[in-house]
């Protein structure tokens, strides 16, 4: 395994935590059993993956996750919207969940780097949203993916707040009714404990072992798309100072509100979220960066995360990206054309924007470089609800540019045109009049040579990464053009 400066926390690093947050210091404190690898049954649940469960050159593992976590609530202080939180621990209860382990069969060339996914529960099944963005960029580097079984829903099943169809034979019934065989022990005492969970495990992980091979990372990074991003914006302002669990985060599509905080044996309702009247930003006095990475659609609507927008800062950075939408053609797959959308979704480029984010952190912790600053989408927060400025044919003005946006064919948007729920997030992808794409561009020659100046432009700012250049490029639609 490939070597970094960073080493787990140190005894000292312990007594320095305990004097900042007046708690005790103990040099072994609570892990999860993470020793029996899972078998039988159906396999791997992985329901997002559509079949390809690993790429070549990986492998998948899976392990129980066990031991006995703690409740953490709200104080008396509340929770401010500058982020400086502080919350405070409650009861305590056993739990049996799981961790997905994708790593590279031969560990010698692994990067050094974990990225640990907070599954999401928004389809009502345990899925690895992030991943279906950042896999080649993993594979490429030869970092190792966990994906943790964070939630109540996942386990134990519940409430499904978005149906997309991909699973709605499964959706709903939680990974102990999905695989009795497989999952059957599984036990989760409720979403209270969710962030302590995710802590534990993260220092079990720090060990190495059996989970990686023998191999010991030394870089951990947490992740989370949409409800985990939520969750990830919990963790960050509440339990980060304390624990020092992880090395950076990337944080994406979040909203406006956090993950709320719950009781015992419930699940994090998001619904509740939106009618909190919070909206805080990511707390600035911890030394784990955070790159928050957004979606042209996530900064209004249900969302709105640009009500929660902070200015960046030497451990802070924000991307927002033109023309996006909070899920889009590529995350659904095969799935797009069958979602019963009234218009076309989204075909934005968000994932190529999401891997140069991740190696963007990677580098940052590693040796101290901060990702660029980038221009924010162009919200006018002074409207309820706020509003994206949009230029004559509707593209947003701001953000992270891309050709789709710069040089376009169609008004690629991330705002809602159905009422339905999965639809809201899927945004929209309207054809330019053929009489309008006339009069941009002269020959497809010139449409051809503005496309790839932009992509390159877009590239040598760091948002899109020169390995991706020809999957960018390939968004191209020359023959939209008359020649």
């Amino acid at each position: 395994m490939r070597s970094n400066h960073r080493s787990p926390r140190a005894p000292l690093a312990c007594l320095l935590v305990a004097l900042l947050v007046g708690l005790g210091c103990d040099d072994s404190p609570p892990s999860a059993d993470l020793s029996e690898e899972i078998s039988g049954g159906n396999g791997p649940f992985v329901p997002s993956l559509g079949g390809a469960l690993v790429p070549e050159g990986y492998e998948l593992h899976e392990y129980f996750a066990e031991g006995t976590a703690t409740e953490y609530g709200e104080t008396e202080y509340g929770l401010p919207d500058d982020g400086m939180w502080r919350l405070e621990r409650r009861s305590t209860a056993a739990y049996r969940t799981r961790i997905v382990v994708r790593r590279p069969t031969d560990l010698s060339a692994a990067s050094g780097t974990v990225i640990v996914e907070w599954l999401n529960v928004s389809g009502g099944v345990d899925a690895d949203a992030d991943y279906m963005s950042l896999a080649e960029e993993i594979a490429r580097q030869g970092h190792i993916w966990v994906g943790v079984s964070a939630q109540l829903i996942g386990v134990e099943g519940g409430p499904v707040l978005v149906s997309t169809g991909i699973t709605s034979d499964v959706a709903g019934a939680g990974l102990k009714t999905i695989d009795p065989e497989r999952y059957g022990s599984l036990s989760h005492p409720g979403d209270a404990y969710s962030y302590d969970i995710f802590t534990q495990i993260a220092r079990s992980l720090r060990r190495g072992g059996d989970v990686f091979g023998g191999a010991h990372p030394s870089v951990f990074l947490a992740v989370g798309e949409s409800q985990s991003a939520m969750a990830l914006t919990t963790y960050y302002d509440g339990l980060q100072r304390e624990t020092r669990a992880f090395d950076g985060f990337l944080v994406h599509s979040r909203a406006k509100f956090p993950l709320p905080l719950v009781g015992p044996g419930e699940f994090a309702d998001i619904l509740a979220g939106l009618t909190s009247g919070g909206t805080p930003v990511m707390r600035g006095d911890l030394p784990a960066p955070v790159l928050v990475v957004q979606t042209e659609g996530d900064t209004v609507g249900v969302l709105s995360s640009s009500m929660a927008r902070q200015d960046d800062s030497p451990t802070f950075r924000l991307w927002e990206v033109a023309g996006t939408a909070h899920a889009d053609r590529h995350l659904l797959g095969p799935a797009a054309d069958s979602i019963g959308c009234p218009s076309p979704i989204n075909d934005g480029p968000m994932h190529l924007v999401t891997k140069a984010a991740l190696r963007a952190l990677d580098v940052w912790v590693r040796t101290g470089v901060a990702p660029p600053t980038a221009p924010r989408v162009d919200v006018d927060t002074t409207m309820v609800p706020p509003k994206i400025q949009r230029d004559a044919d509707g593209i947003a003005l701001g953000g992270i540019r891309t050709p789709n946006v710069d040089v376009p064919v169609d008004v690629l948007s991330g705002e809602p045109v159905s009422a339905s729920i999965i639809c809201m997030l899927l945004g929209s992808t309207t054809p330019l009049a053929d009489t309008r794409i006339a009069e941009l561009y002269t020959s497809r020659a010139q449409y051809e040579q503005l496309f790839a100046a932009s992509a390159d432009a877009t590239i040598a700012a760091g948002f899109v990464l020169p390995e991706d250049r020809a999957a960018f490029l390939a968004y191209a639609q020359p023959l939209r053009v008359a020649p």
